[in-house]
């Protein structure tokens, strides 16, 4: 404890928005409620999370809790959503973030198991969407016309896309976006119900976020310049929510996620003709030493075998994996989904329509996005090719050479809402039955392999664990260990005095309680870190 920490915070109106010590990352996820099998809005039925939790915790802002594991739960236009704390960057950093984000998972799932006993009512969370945060360390008065956030959003909208969706994304899947959000940015994809390959494709998406970061300019031109395939004219639409971009099924030749992902189809800025996990290896391989940074061995060898074709992709599945509707039921933490152990049994499935609360079949589905591509396509018809071009939307429109994009183009098309499912598929044409590997039981590299086999097998019944890769000796980050700190009830001793954690202001400040007169007292995360040792 120093001498002088009244010094330290005697501000008590920390702006909520500050920039913390280290470069950090988050993820947060949102899933639909079905309750006795109907879709309600969480917010309008229950109005607050703490209807369904039956512990006190630490209050936030408006209507969120802070959770025992660190993260939050709250609804957010009818949704469900948990979001992991702040976790600073750090090798195997994207481990903990995803292990954090099924912690929270797990925890929301139990308190509706045990509400739904209370009640006699059934819950059922159907998976939508997960978002990537990346801390952006440049402050806006350092940043230039060249290098900007929203440059830099554009950009990684082209270079992103293909090895993400190999990763993180299914056949009913219908973009990837990225959204600058002052300071970080935001990459969204669809939830990926098979831990293992979440935890591999946050480790793709905060390796090349990083590495792109550092670049001198963000300009479109680099791409020319750099061996970084990207699929020639495909044009990033504006985001659905916020500002951004995001780039749809519809905005390629085909969707990507109904095609067969090993066909060499897709023609490249320089003229190749590659499939989409060539491009997407070809990508992950270019950022492979900023990924390495923040991996864990098991993740870095999982995203190059699936990109190998070493792994399967979920876009290699007759249909969208069934954990999707039922996610910590069909899917936690510690778990591999069904349909990638068992692919070979998954491909004999003739009719992928088979599950009860399927309402649609993958084959209605491709019907229903190929309508939609007609509405876009003609919408850009009408535009015309003599419009004016627009100086913010550039676009890769033939092979080696970049134009830009009409204004009226980028403006075509009505908001889609974010909550109900724009929806692409079809049947992948038959291919060889190669077993899946077994995550938990074999390494993906002869050699870890072997190393693991030498392990005695009684210290392996000693230590049961759960988990997708082997994490026993995955630690909590820094930032983890304060938020559980401000939960576990324990004080904070500051000279003579007590003081209590009874709330948090966003998510880099803690409102403190004395326990001598009641006065308030705001500390920020960093300085929390450097008390870890006068907790009582």
């Amino acid at each position: 404890m120093t001498a002088n920490w009244k010094d330290e915070i005697r501000d008590q109106t920390i702006p909520q928005r500050t920039r913390l010590r280290m470069p950090v990352i988050g993820m947060e996820s949102e899933f639909n409620v079905l309750l006795d099998e109907v879709e309600i809005d969480p917010r309008k039925y229950w109005r607050h999370p703490g209807a369904f939790i039956d512990r006190p915790l630490l209050p936030r802002e408006k209507s969120s809790l802070q959770l025992p594991t660190g993260g939050a739960v709250y609804f957010d236009r009818g949704v469900i959503e948990v979001v992991t704390p702040v976790i600073e960057l750090a090798p195997e950093s994207t481990a903990r973030m995803v292990r954090n984000l099924w912690e929270q998972i797990d925890f929301v799932r139990d308190q509706l198991t045990q509400w739904e006993k209370r009640t006699d009512h059934t819950v059922r969370l159907r998976a939508y969407s997960t978002h990537y945060n990346i801390s952006y360390e440049i402050p806006k008065w350092q940043q230039t016309l060249k290098r900007n956030e929203k440059l830099l959003a554009l950009l990684l909208s082209y270079i992103l896309p293909v090895p993400v969706m190999l990763l993180a994304a299914n056949r009913r899947s219908t973009g990837i976006g990225v959204r600058p959000r002052g300071e970080r940015i935001e990459v969204t994809a669809d939830f990926t119900p098979d831990p293992g390959l979440m935890v591999a494709a946050a480790t793709l998406i905060v390796g090349i976020v990083r590495e792109v970061m550092s670049w001198p300019t963000y300009e479109l031109s680099v791409l020319e310049k750099l061996p970084i395939p990207v699929v020639a004219g495909v044009v990033p639409g504006k985001h659905t929510t916020r500002k951004g971009w995001l780039t749809k099924d519809f905005h390629y030749p085909q969707s990507p996620y109904t095609a067969e992902i090993n066909d060499p189809i897709w023609t490249t800025q320089f003229g190749q003709t590659m499939s989409l996990r060539q491009i997407g290896k070809r990508v992950a391989w270019y950022f492979r030493r900023s990924i390495r940074k923040y991996s864990d061995p098991f993740s870095f060898r999982l995203l190059f075998a699936v990109l190998d074709g070493r792994a399967r992709s979920m876009l290699e599945l007759v249909d969208r994996p069934t954990a999707y509707e039922d996610v910590g039921h069909l899917c936690r933490w510690g778990t591999v989904i069904h349909e990638l152990k068992n692919y070979a049994a998954e491909m004999r499935l003739m009719r992928p329509k088979r599950q009860a609360w399927d309402e649609q079949s993958v084959d209605e589905y491709v019907i229903e996005r190929h309508q939609a591509r007609q509405t876009h396509l003609t919408e850009m018809d009408s535009v015309g090719a003599a419009n004016k071009p627009d100086p913010k939307g550039v676009s890769l429109l033939t092979p080696g050479t970049l134009r830009r994009r009409p204004a009226s183009a980028r403006r075509s098309g009505a908001s889609r809402s974010r909550r109900r499912g724009d929806t692409p598929g079809k049947l992948v044409p038959p291919r060889p039955r190669n077993e899946y590997v077994d995550r938990r039981g074999t390494s993906l590299l002869q050699k870890a392999a072997a190393k693991r086999e030498r392990r005695k097998r009684s210290d392996r019944r000693k230590k049961q664990y759960a988990v997708p890769f082997p994490d026993r000796r995955l630690t909590r980050s820094a930032y983890e260990q304060v938020f559980v700190k401000l939960v576990s009830g324990e004080r904070l001793r500051l000279g003579n005095d007590l003081y209590r954690p009874v709330g948090m202001k966003g998510w880099y400040h803690a409102v403190f309680r004395r326990d001598s007169d009641g006065q308030e007292l705001l500390l920020t995360i960093d300085q929390l870190l450097q008390r870890m040792n006068d907790w009582v």
